[in-house]
């Protein structure tokens, strides 16, 4: 298609418009609405207008076909959930002490360690409230003793089941809960 300076036109790729101001062999210049000058060749670009006035308008035939097309790729898909993650908790509980207390001065680990199972037994039963059907305890690694004591507050409950929780995620250092909804407690 051959340009004259003067014509509206827009890139068939990039959501650039404006009017050709200058024509050099196979390249064309095209100034944006901003006053910008851009590049091209010219099967990039399909004519909007020809001259500087929209009442002369000469319109590409295929200009139409490439809106909608252009329209469409711009539209984002949603994000696709993989079946690991779509069964993957969402409930999080960090029991690392120094999210648990503003701090840890003063208190012996003897205080740190009920503080800590206090907050699991707490958000367990709250879940259970909720029907919340899975949680992760994220305890870190460390010498094993809060690991070893969640292990034995979740035995006492007959309606859970605990397991590592998924290694490419937490680690070593977590715990995942799944909470049996219609099992007596």
């Amino acid at each position: 298609m051959k340009f004259k300076v003067g014509d509206t036109v827009e890139t068939i790729d990039d959501a650039i418009s404006g009017i050709v101001t200058k024509i050099s062999e196979n390249t064309i210049t095209v100034e944006d609405t901003n006053g910008f000058d851009f590049q091209f060749e010219a099967r990039e670009l399909m004519l909007m207008a020809s001259g500087n006035s929209l009442e002369n308008a000469v319109y590409n035939t295929d200009f139409e076909a490439v809106k909608k097309e252009k329209a469409s790729k711009k539209r984002q898909t949603e994000p696709t959930v993989k079946p690991k993650e779509r069964h993957a908790p969402k409930f999080e509980v960090d029991l690392h002490i120094h999210h648990l207390t503003k701090s840890s001065r003063g208190m012996s680990n003897f205080d740190m360690l009920n503080l800590q199972l206090d907050t699991a037994r707490g958000q367990l039963e709250f879940a259970m409230r909720k029907r919340i059907p899975k949680i992760v305890f994220i305890h870190g690694v460390g010498e094993g003793v809060l690991r070893q004591e969640l292990e034995t507050l979740f035995s006492r409950y007959n309606n859970v089941q605990f397991y590592d929780a998924d290694y490419k995620t937490y680690g070593l250092g977590a715990t995942e809960v799944r909470i049996l909804q219609n099992v007596e407690p």
